[in-house]
């Protein structure tokens, strides 16, 4: 086969990766004068690399992150947060057990870019993530059950590995909406994992007009047997 034919032939299989360093990898094979079994491990090795990161972008894409954080830009000196958890929860072992995480601090305590940075690293490494602003993923609820089309977007989230829901507490909404949010949570509960931040203490947490408030204070649905959750505190 001469090159264009090469070329033509590897856009037809979307071999992308190996098509972008044919060039590079054979001239510099050809050069040194290799075998064709080097080259063609080389070409698989661009392949597989080029793969990986359409994979990473794609899902990171789908996460729908207002902004990408990563733990390596925050600065934990002189803050009460857990380092040594938080990177903990980066390596993503929490979704073996369908676990859950709570970031609590106030205004400008960087709870959110934990939370995105944490999710980010897991999503990176193999996980499918959905982040959510509180009110969004309430109004999208009532939105919902108002077209007739109510538990659409459970079965959509129970397909994830992670949930993340921002800002739990800024913001006011109303009763009905809170009990569309704790039917959601009670259906993704040991099913997939959530990451949820909050600038409300646990006492406080009736205010977002939750049912049930024991139950999510124990980090548990109504009438199963759970463990508590430890949340993170900054």
């Amino acid at each position: 086969m001469e090159r264009h034919e090469i070329m033509e032939a590897m856009t037809e299989l979307k071999l992308y990766g190996m098509r972008a360093g044919f060039d590079e990898i054979t001239g510099k094979g050809l050069a040194r004068r290799e075998d064709i079994y080097p080259l063609i491990t080389s070409l698989i090795r661009a392949e597989h690399t080029h793969r990986q990161a359409r994979s990473i972008s794609y899902r990171i894409g789908g996460a729908k992150f207002p902004v990408l954080k990563d733990l390596d830009t925050f600065v934990f000196a002189g803050t009460p947060v857990d380092e040594g958890r938080v990177r903990e929860l980066a390596t993503g072992s929490f979704l073996d057990g369908r676990r859950n995480a709570i970031f609590i601090g106030g205004t400008g305590t960087g709870k959110t870019h934990l939370c995105i940075a944490v999710a980010s690293a897991v999503i990176r490494a193999h996980a499918r993530g959905r982040f959510f602003n509180l009110v969004d993923l309430v109004n999208q609820l009532e939105q919902e059950k108002a077209a007739g089309r109510s538990g659409r977007l459970v079965e959509k989230l129970l397909r994830y590995d992670l949930i993340v829901i921002d800002e739990l507490g800024y913001l006011p909404f109303s009763q009905s909406g809170g009990q569309l949010l704790f039917h959601l949570i009670s259906k993704l509960y040991e099913n997939t994992s959530l990451l949820i931040t909050t600038n409300l203490a646990f006492a406080d947490w009736p205010q977002c007009h939750y049912e049930d408030v024991r139950a999510l204070r124990a980090g548990r649905q109504p009438s199963r047997p759970a463990q508590r959750r430890r949340p993170i505190r900054n």
